[in-house]
């Protein structure tokens, strides 16, 4: 009925990994049936910190068998049973992704002694195997070792079902259970506290430190995704060892997240985003004085600590600003917008610049988009832009008896950071069916 599995590896994820020792326990739910237990050759050095905790050398390894040669057995021992370890996502990702390149495709239950654990022996200050194996008086013979390991994980699994009174074991490989495939140290009644609506979420870390914030159309069946699927790769099992808790925010649309998302990345840098932390319109505007005192405009790479007049993703996009902004045709230079010559004096040219530029970000829009919200019939999500740039969002009842006044929205809506991604969204959803816009006056 139980397959009692632990493993030794060249690394910390399936992907770019190979497996040097493999131990399995069968179960069947009150006493051991068997074992099965081989040293095998990852093909591939061990790196000596490695060696370090397992004892398990290259050269132990160089006569052993490959992994494609023990697949075979290995699956049969595993088919058709309950997948148990402690920290089962670890070793069945490394099983299973190793079985799938030898054309065994492993489809079993999950069962991990580190959640089941917390459910029979709650209140523990660490549920590693050692010290939960030292508390339970449970002695582990040639530990970080496969064989010694697995038979210490099989001997508290044992008691685990004499204790387990509540009957927790049936529960959690009942049907498809969250607790099946939740990372070790992540409780169940996080996931169950999220709801089936729009928001965003984080991933925090055993210090309460978040690690990863994502936004969600459904809440509950994505945070569900980030641990569905147990690939090898390094990343994906780093962040499983690393999530204790989830919390989220309702946000009332797929909007209102994706702005939440873009502004808690940006303010919290988690470890895991990738996406975003680089986002950044690649092309600024800027101006300069030359050396007979006119201004100069120029289009470089965005600078960091230097404003730009604006921002474009694109080199064109600059130049067509120009042109408008000029009213010319001509395309700048390499080192940006060459003035004609001029005939005038640089006091009486760079005021008409200046007046040109300010006329333009004047004509910049200020407007509201007006949407449902999903989670309250009589409210709306509202979202305010002031000439162009993105002031704030909230939720009102009644918006369309607003004033179409600038400045009663700003009394409405809290201000929040702006970026470039933020005005991006907020333009492109403003195209949707979904949304209303209300042009405001000053």
């Amino acid at each position: 009925m139980y397959a009692i599995v632990d493993i030794e590896t060249t690394g910390g994820f399936a992907s770019g990994n190979g497996i040097t020792e493999v131990a399995v326990v069968l179960h069947n739910g009150r006493e051991e049936e068997g074992r099965y237990s081989t040293l095998i050759n990852p093909r591939q050095p061990i790196p000596r910190h490695i060696t370090a905790l397992t004892g398990i050398t290259n050269e132990m390894v160089a006569d052993k068998p490959g992994f494609d040669e023990v697949a075979p057995h290995l699956f049969n021992l595993l088919s058709g049973r309950i997948f148990v370890a402690h920290n089962v996502n670890f070793d069945y990702s490394f099983i299973k992704s190793h079985l799938d390149s030898c054309g065994y495709d492993l489809q079993v239950k999950k069962l991990c002694t580190v959640r089941l654990a917390r459910k029979i022996y709650p209140g523990h200050h660490s549920y590693s195997l050692g010290n939960l194996c030292r508390t339970l008086d449970i002695g582990i013979n040639n530990r970080h070792r496969a064989e010694g390991d697995a038979d210490a994980t099989a001997r508290l699994f044992s008691k685990m079902i004499r204790d387990d009174a509540e009957g927790h074991i049936l529960k959690m490989t009942r049907g498809k259970n969250a607790e099946q495939f939740l990372p070790p140290n992540l409780p169940a009644e996080d996931l169950e506290a999220l709801p089936y609506g729009p928001g965003v979420y984080y991933f925090e870390n055993q210090k309460k430190e978040i690690i990863y914030v994502g936004k969600a159309l459904n809440l509950r069946n994505r945070v569900r995704s980030h641990f569905s699927n147990n690939d090898g790769n390094r990343r994906k099992q780093e962040l499983m060892r690393q999530v204790y808790h989830v919390r989220f925010r309702e946000c009332s649309s797929e909007l209102m997240a994706l702005i939440l998302e873009s502004q808690e990345i940006r303010k919290h840098w988690p470890l895991f985003n990738r996406s975003q932390k680089k986002y950044h319109h690649r092309y600024g505007l800027y101006s300069y004085e030359d050396s007979k005192g006119y201004l100069q405009l120029v289009i470089e790479k965005k600078r960091n600590h230097l404003p730009a007049l604006y921002t474009f993703n694109l080199l064109q996009e600059g130049h067509a600003f120009i042109r408008k902004l000029t009213g010319s045709t001509d395309l700048p230079g390499e080192a940006g917008y060459q003035r004609q010559e001029l005939r005038e004096p640089p006091a009486v040219y760079n005021a008409r610049l200046n007046k040109a530029i300010d006329t333009l970000q004047a004509e910049l829009p200020s407007f509201v988009l007006v949407e449902k919200d999903y989670y309250a019939e009589d409210r709306y999500a509202v979202y305010l832009l002031e000439k162009g740039c993105f002031y704030g969002m909230g939720n009102i009842h009644d918006p369309y008896n607003m004033p179409l006044l600038l400045g009663a929205w700003k009394e409405k809506i809290e201000p929040s950071p702006d970026n470039d991604y933020i005005r991006g969204l907020v333009y492109q959803f403003a195209e949707k069916k979904a949304f209303t816009r209300l042009s405001l006056n000053e």
